[in-house]
């Protein structure tokens, strides 16, 4: 479904991305685990057409479509193609209810029944959400805004769904509910993009994994084998 080679992504004079190449297959839970600084959230940013300085090759095929170039494309093509991003720190606008922000997420469209359907697909995914839907989005809780951000980037109808850093600053409990979802989300048909730094929880879900440091791939496999690997258990996992 995504195709990336040899990515390099630029912040002025800063190399961020340093050559990588990736495949996300089509129905597939990836993810992208490393430190701060490792380049993941400025992989799924170029991605997502929030990073203008990209070199490289950026290839999305649709469910039904001919393969498409990312590399120079505005973030609402990018949606428009069916690729959404709930990104890192959440950023719902607080002065909207949860209703409006849903609704927000899906701006892109004028189908109203499937609106109004994909909308009782989140509640469905977060009842929290729907016992909260008049509430604005500033006086949630933390976790409830990270459930937001995530229903709201499926509001634009998505078959590629990228999802950064959802576990930032969650307690335990929460962490698990929100993988939990996440696991549901991919069984409902969409593929995801993960970047974590959890990389336990990361690894536990994902068919697939990259681990990055300083802007480069420095080792990659199934998640299940990952997290067997001595040098993740070492660096990542805590021995």
């Amino acid at each position: 479904m995504l195709k990336i080679e040899d990515l390099h992504v630029y912040y002025g004079a800063i190399h961020a991305v340093k050559g990588i190449s990736l495949s996300i297959p089509k129905g597939s839970i990836v993810t992208l685990i490393g430190a701060n600084g490792a380049g993941k959230s400025s992989t799924i940013r170029a991605v997502a057409g929030l990073v203008r300085n990209v070199k490289g090759k950026i290839v999305y095929t649709p469910p039904e479509g001919e393969p498409v170039s990312l590399v120079g494309k505005a973030p609402e093509e990018m949606v428009k193609l069916g690729i959404a991003m709930s990104p890192e720190g959440r950023r719902i606008l607080p002065h909207l209810t949860v209703e409006e922000n849903l609704q927000l997420g899906a701006f892109i469209r004028n189908d109203k029944d499937g609106i109004q359907r994909d909308r009782d697909h989140v509640y469905d995914l977060f009842p929290r959400l729907k016992e909260r839907s008049w509430q604005k989005g500033g006086t949630l809780s933390g976790g409830e805004q990270q459930m937001l951000a995530v229903g709201r980037a499926l509001m634009s109808q998505p078959h590629l769904v990228m999802l950064d850093e959802p576990s930032l600053g969650l307690a335990p409990l929460l962490v698990k509910e929100v993988f939990d979802i996440i696991g549901e989300i991919n069984s409902r048909g969409k593929t995801v993009l993960l970047v974590e730094q959890n990389a336990f929880a990361a690894l536990k879900i994902a068919s697939y994994a990259y681990i990055l440091e300083v802007g480069a791939i420095v080792l990659e496999g199934k998640g299940e084998d990952l997290l067997k690997d001595s040098r993740v258990k070492e660096a990542y996992l805590g021995g």
